[in-house]
């Protein structure tokens, strides 16, 4: 075989019944194109122009993700799907074998070819979308966006859901680049925080689609795409409708929806998106282990954007690691401190953690108006409750740890709501995304992410009902003994 290691874009590599088109970025069987993410494919291309050597793990990591610090685990995954599409191993057909201890080898036969050979309409059809361009690299989400990326066009219908600035649209983002080879008309992101009436959802989705005005939804009963609906959270009723509507009249749509509450539709697939990966005290011991850390890797990242020349000491460790803990391992605030890298440097950014509200209203000017503060992003959830959800935000916010349902109702003592609608309150806050609800020894908790509670402090001080509460929080401490069934706080 002639060495693969110098090949240009136009090559076709041929083996088994595959044939992996580098320039298209597509392997097909047949005419049938794979399924496969872009990871996928990066350690598919290695592998093949390797072909006949063991390429260690170490090696494979270094060239697919080149400027991000990964887990191993993350290669075994991709690998994994690799072997699925391929088949490998079944029918005898081997193509990716473990070599223990040291890496992985390509082991089937491969054929070079020229681009000559058209490939059908079909596949290579140009690919639509509207996706904006990436500016920066997609940190510790590798895992949710392969799940994402392989259940999504058997499942259908996914939402990812999770607070402000947890960053669901750069992951639904990656997702939508990384199918944009799968569906035969593209991939549309629809952001519906552009319009606030629930009546123009529909004229909103078919303009951005590019359809003419007036065209029904029966015109996409024919579409093999991806539609990512992008903040559904104001628009959960119409969305829902929506949603169920298209799942019927166009079998094959696939439709990815980022909101901060479930849309509670027919169908749908709950993925909750967890924060960044904050280190725990243990990895202080050493830059390497404490750089293995999602929270850790964004911040140094972006600070290494903003800040020519930064880079991480030992003695920063401890700093580092309690300014990611302060922000909950929210992309967003994490993002938004290490832009004043620059100005503050480590110890001015430790020194205003105990004013985070300061943190939230710094900006980034390419981003959207809602995220280009976390204030913004709190704005836009905050202008969106009820008054008596406002209320018992803010008195909420005078608690500085977990509280249970008792504790809750005995400081805010909201006159205006009867017993049931309070907890019907505290439960649309939790669908909310502002308000967490965690089990322990089979007692119910909430617990705000500091952020939020920054921010509803804020609120609570305008009001100017700040002190009242926290007498109120004080009093009811000294009355609760601490081993009661209603104890405040763990």
């Amino acid at each position: 075989m002639n060495s693969l290691r110098e090949l240009n874009s136009d090559t076709v590599l041929r083996f088994g019944p595959y044939a992996f088109h580098l320039n298209q970025r597509l392997v097909l069987e047949g005419d049938q194109p794979l399924r496969l993410g872009g990871r996928a494919l990066d350690i598919l291309q290695v592998l093949v122009e390797h072909a006949g050597s063991v390429v260690s793990k170490e090696n494979l990591i270094a060239q697919v993700w080149p400027k991000t610090v990964v887990e191993e685990i993350n290669l075994r995954v991709h690998v994994a799907a690799l072997r699925r599409a391929l088949r490998d191993g079944q029918d005898g057909h081997c193509y990716i074998t473990t070599i223990p201890q040291r890496g992985y080898s390509f082991v089937a036969s491969v054929q070079t070819a020229s681009q000559g050979a058209p490939i059908p309409f079909e596949s290579l059809r140009k690919t639509q979308h509207n996706l904006p361009a990436r500016l920066t690299p997609v940190t510790g989400r590798d895992a949710v966006v392969g799940s994402l990326v392989r259940q999504l066009p058997v499942r259908r219908f996914m939402t990812l859901v999770g607070p402000c600035g947890i960053g669901k649209t750069t992951v639904a983002l990656r997702v939508a680049e990384l199918l944009l080879q799968h569906y035969r008309d593209g991939v549309w992101l629809v952001d519906l925080a552009m319009i606030d009436d629930p009546a123009q959802v529909v004229d909103h989705l078919t303009r951005t689609l590019g359809l003419e005005v007036g065209t029904t939804l029966d015109a996409l009963g024919s579409w093999h795409a991806l539609l990512v609906l992008d903040n559904c959270e104001h628009l959960l009723e119409r969305c829902r409708a929506l949603i169920e509507t298209l799942l019927i009249s166009a079998p094959r749509l696939s439709i990815l929806v980022t909101s901060r509450e479930p849309l509670l539709a027919t169908g749908e697939t709950l993925l909750p998106l967890p924060p960044l990966v904050v280190p725990p005290a243990s990895a202080l011991r050493s830059i390497d282990e404490f750089m293995g850390y999602s929270a850790v890797q964004l911040f140094v990242n972006r600070a290494r954007g903003c800040q020519q020349g930064f880079a991480l000491r030992e003695q920063d460790l401890k700093v580092v690691r309690e300014i990611c803990r302060r922000l909950d391992g929210l992309p967003l605030a994490i993002e938004l401190a290490a832009a004043q890298i620059d100005a503050l440097a480590l110890v001015g950014l430790q020194s205003q953690l105990d004013n985070c509200f300061q943190l939230l209203t710094q900006g980034r000017r390419t981003a959207v108006p809602r995220h280009q503060t976390l204030k913004a992003a709190l704005d836009w959830s905050y202008e969106r409750l009820s008054p008596q959800e406002q209320t018992v935000l803010q008195r909420l916010a005078v608690f500085k740890s977990a509280f249970t349902l008792d504790a809750a109702r005995g400081v805010v003592s909201c006159a205006t709501l009867q017993p049931a609608s309070f907890t019907s309150v505290m439960d649309s806050l939790v669908l909310k995304s502002l308000l967490s609800l965690e089990q322990s020894n089979g007692v119910s908790r909430f617990r705000f992410l500091n952020t939020t509670r920054s921010y509803a402090l804020e609120k609570l001080e305008h009001s100017g009902a700040l002190r009242t509460f926290e007498m109120r929080y004080a009093g009811y401490i000294s009355h609760t003994p601490r081993s009661s069934g209603r104890q405040v706080a763990l």
